[in-house]
């Protein structure tokens, strides 16, 4: 499918808006537990998307309803609790360059369930991607290579998100990106509510440290969940499902700067790392 400018240019926009996110997530995260920062994220995007839901109701059809239920928990709900659970302990530069795993995924959930073509070079892509995610979740101690679980979090993620784009493209095609995003948050949003006002929420968030810390969240969830994933959801109906999820190619590059503005030390397995999954990417989009 022909890629015109538009796309390119929200792609670019995509890119730096998701790769500033992991450094928003983590300035959350310094004040609020992880599942207070996933549910305020979520909570925040439905507030911000509610008054698009009277259209979205007029266009919605019994068809669309798993399909949305699926994109909802897939696409936003479960990896946002997956995220900032791993970024607790995981920098925010590390969490960018795993999150490049999504095209990978994309395109062999596609080929296995969709009936996608996929030729053997981009089957190499795939496979090299994965070593090149193992070896970046690696750290060599006394001659052993220990696994970080959390590390894994994200993998799973990436996975969600990929199956979440397929659905999309597949099934939700003739929806507009604004509607998809507006009653998938609705699905989301009460129950997040309901839970933040549940825990000491208000406690924290009466504390100088508590407000700052929700500034970012807001923005994080205005700005990094709902816009963004508004503009996700036109590129994946506007291209292909690779195209709008190789945004997650240039998340990386955004990530590791915020992460070196804001002191993380960036080792370099990341960048060696990287580059095997920067190769990955050229063999899974070779025609």
């Amino acid at each position: 499918m022909k890629k015109n400018y538009l796309d390119y240019f929200l792609l670019f926009v995509l890119a730096l808006i998701w790769g500033s996110s992991f450094i928003l997530m983590k300035k959350g995260l310094i004040v609020y537990s992880y599942t207070q920062v996933a549910a305020l994220r979520l909570f925040i995007a439905f507030i911000f998307l509610s008054p698009f839901l009277i259209k979205a109701f007029t266009k919605i059809k019994k068809k669309h309803i798993l399909p949305l239920v699926l994109t909802a928990l897939l696409g936003n709900g479960i990896p946002a609790f997956l995220f900032t659970k791993a970024q607790t302990v995981l920098d925010s530069s590390f969490v960018g360059v795993l999150n490049s795993l999504t095209p990978l995924f994309t395109l062999f959930l596609g080929w296995l369930f969709f009936s996608n073509q996929i030729r053997k070079t981009n089957l190499l892509g795939i496979l090299i991607g994965l070593i090149g995610a193992i070896y970046l979740s690696s750290s060599v101690t006394d001659l052993q290579i220990d696994l970080n679980i959390y590390v894994f979090f994200i993998i799973l993620a990436t996975v969600f998100y990929a199956a979440s784009v397929n659905i999309i493209k597949n099934y939700l095609y003739d929806l507009d990106s604004v509607s998809i995003s507006s009653l998938a948050f609705l699905l989301l949003g009460p129950f997040c509510g309901y839970y933040i006002f549940s825990t000491d929420f208000i406690n924290v968030y009466s504390s100088p440290e508590g407000l700052l810390a929700l500034m970012y969240i807001c923005v994080l969830s205005v700005i990094g969940t709902a816009l963004a994933l508004v503009i996700f959801n036109k590129l994946v109906q506007s291209s292909s499902a690779i195209f709008a999820s190789s945004v997650t190619y240039l998340i990386p590059i955004v990530a590791i700067f915020w992460g070196i503005v804001d002191g993380e030390k960036i080792h370099m397995q990341y960048y060696f790392g990287t580059l095997i999954i920067l190769l990955a990417i050229f063999l899974v989009n070779r025609k």
